[in-house]
């Protein structure tokens, strides 16, 4: 889900300054953070930041960094460490992201800023334990924290950061081309039959369990809906057998270059995670005046207002009863379509989102004279 440019205002450094340096740490970070690296990127280079993206040769194959105006370096610490030793300002995408960042810069005087991505609550047992302990360490580590929900702003004071923010991450733009609705359904069968649309990595805490609970309700329906899941990831087996063997009108699609496509020809989108910040699904939808079903969780609440259906996690019935509703009545889904584009017009933007960060990398360069 790539990002369209955003305008090209003033350059940030003038008046005989040398142009600021950033950093932008990518290390296991999903779509979410890697557009929003993307869309970064392209604001910064265009007020004349220098940026530099570290993360994954695939990820910059996906996101197309260098077409952005940032320079790319492969995630290896080495390489990690000698971007880091010219900054003046880095710059990690999620808390894994954020401990690679600070053991780069152990020893130097370089701000670290750290947006947390991910968060929600931790895993019980020993990776629970471990997780509380990074978080721990890099919030500590950082100069500033930036949130993308109120919850993760919380988050990351409590575990002990000395300067914690709130900053939204804007939903980068949509396609360029114009998408084809029907082609898009044709494609997956679903012409005379609703289509509902998930997208997301094929892993626990994304709720799919509860989803293809919910589904098994939806097979009495007269058409059934299809619902496609768009993402890969350890879950597909246990997915995959419990579809084929209750006979659930579900597909799994795999990874997909084209989820925003996908979208923008469902007649509902459904977010059943155990927790979310501000989910990029959710912030697509809503653009584009897709009715959203979610979970109650993290913040979603924050994020949608009253232009989603909401219902507690892991309730699959309350899942199943508020997508059978939205089916059946087709004047609730064309309201909460217009509320959804009301709603995502109260977001902040590109311009936005990059003028905030920036004003935070200021910030701290000034602290340093």
């Amino acid at each position: 889900m790539s990002s369209s440019p955003v305008s090209t205002p003033v350059p940030a450094q003038s008046y005989g300054r040398p142009p600021l340096r950033t950093v932008q740490v990518l290390g296991g970070a999903g779509a979410g953070s890697s557009a929003h690296v993307r869309s970064l990127a392209t604001g910064l280079a265009a007020r004349g930041v220098g940026v530099t993206v570290c993360a994954s040769p695939e990820a910059e194959g996906e996101y197309d960094f260098t077409g952005a105006g940032a320079q790319f370096t492969p995630d290896a610490g080495s390489a990690l460490r000698a971007v880091c030793a010219h900054a003046d300002v880095v710059h990690a995408h999620g808390v894994r992201a954020g401990m690679r960042a600070a053991l780069a810069l152990r020893g130097r005087r370089v701000p670290l800023v750290v947006t947390w991505h991910g968060g929600g609550p931790a895993a019980e047992g020993p990776l629970g334990r471990l997780g509380r302990l990074l978080e721990r360490h890099v919030a500590r580590a950082a100069a500033v924290v930036l949130g993308a929900s109120s919850d993760q702003v919380a988050l990351a004071r409590a575990r002990g950061a000395r300067d914690a923010r709130l900053a939204p991450v804007a939903v980068p733009s949509g396609p360029a081309r114009p998408v084809d609705p029907g082609k898009v359904r044709a494609e997956l069968g679903a012409v005379e039959r609703p289509l509902i649309v998930a997208v997301g990595s094929l892993v626990p805490h994304r709720g799919y369990s509860v989803l293809l609970d919910a589904a098994r309700a939806w097979r009495v329906l007269e058409p059934a809906p299809l619902v496609v899941i768009a993402g890969e990831g350890p879950q597909r087996p246990e997915l995959s057998r419990r579809i084929e063997v209750e006979g659930l009108p579900v597909r799994l699609l795999g990874w997909r270059r084209d989820a925003a496509h996908l979208l923008a020809a469902a007649d509902l989108a459904v977010l059943p995670s155990r927790w979310e910040a501000r989910s990029l699904l959710a912030q697509e939808a809503l653009r584009i005046g897709v009715p959203l079903v979610a979970t109650a969780v993290g913040g979603m609440q924050e994020l949608v207002g009253d232009a989603g259906v909401l219902v507690p996690y892991g309730d699959a019935g309350a899942l199943a009863s508020a997508v059978v509703k939205l089916l059946v009545e087709p004047d609730r889904r064309a309201a909460l379509s217009a509320a959804g584009r009301a709603q995502a017009a109260t977001w902040p933007s590109e311009d936005d989102t990059v003028a905030q960060v920036l004003s935070v990398y200021d910030e701290l360069t000034e602290r340093r004279k």
